[in-house]
């Protein structure tokens, strides 16, 4: 019996030991962050709190930034932290409306890039348009080649081109990592393209007609993952000759792949 009381007592005051601790590190609950005091006096296009750019560099792109908002009418800023947010407090500091595009660079997570887009901005430059352009200058490793300031400069650039042409459905430019992949997708449906032609009957020199069943498979390999991403962003020719060719080369060497397997009759 009195083992048995002595076990309760323990769970008791292990529960309560348990119950202590988690309330006392318990987070706090989450409220918004707003940081005026992080803000300077005077109202200027670029804050860099994370000191990613050079004097001169951030002169010349406040007078860039308040040039294109006279020409055009859109509002570009930027804000660079790492340790502390402004946060909420932009908003009132510069006052962001529909036609405002805020560019936060934070080095504290996996991409260096976010942006804060008015809902005007989306009629010309839609959502798959920022995750690109934060995917392809936010990256590490193009952070890590090219520098804070050039991904934030280069990326500032291609939003500043696509308002003034109209407004951009993707971002212009093929990288080569992803002309590499347009690549591959191209030799792929090349491949399934050709396995498909193999003919099947005797007498028979080329199935067109699997050709045509399997169409909705090459198609969407060759055409829309191998052209169309180059065509929409670049007005280059070669890359796209080196697609055409290597979806021909893969169908090529997939249809001749059965005659170079078959075995040669041998001499008796």
């Amino acid at each position: 019996m009195q083992n048995s009381w002595i076990q309760r007592l323990s769970i008791i005051i292990v529960a309560c030991c348990l119950t202590l601790l988690t309330w006392v590190v318990a987070p706090a609950p989450a409220r918004a962050v707003n940081n005026p005091e992080l803000l300077p006096d005077t109202v200027t296009p670029v804050v860099d709190l994370a000191n990613y750019l050079p004097k001169l560099q951030e002169e010349s792109l406040i007078k860039h930034i308040n040039e294109f908002e006279a020409q055009t009418g859109w509002k570009l800023r930027v804000l660079t932290q790492y340790e502390r947010s402004p946060g909420r407090a932009v908003i009132n500091f510069w006052g962001l409306d529909d036609k405002s595009i805020l560019l936060v660079a934070d080095g504290r997570g996996g991409n260096l890039l976010a942006f804060s887009i008015g809902d005007a901005v989306y009629e010309l430059l839609p959502r798959t348009f920022w995750i690109e352009l934060q995917a392809r200058f936010g990256n590490m490793y193009f952070v890590r080649d090219n520098g804070e300031n050039n991904a934030i400069a280069q990326s500032l650039e291609t939003v500043e081109n696509c308002l003034l042409r109209g407004g951009c459905r993707v971002v212009p430019g093929l990288p080569r990592e992803q002309w590499i992949l347009t690549l591959a997708t191209s030799i792929a449906g090349g491949i399934v393209c050709g396995l498909a032609a193999i003919p099947r009957k005797e007498g028979q020199k080329f199935a067109w007609q699997w050709v045509l069943i399997m169409s909705p498979l090459w198609g969407i390999l060759f055409i829309s993952f191998g052209i169309g991403p180059v065509v929409s962003r670049t007005s280059d020719w070669l890359p796209l000759f080196r697609n055409v060719i290597g979806f021909a080369l893969g169908g090529l060497v997939a249809y001749l792949s059965p005659l170079v397997n078959q075995p040669t009759a041998s001499k008796t």
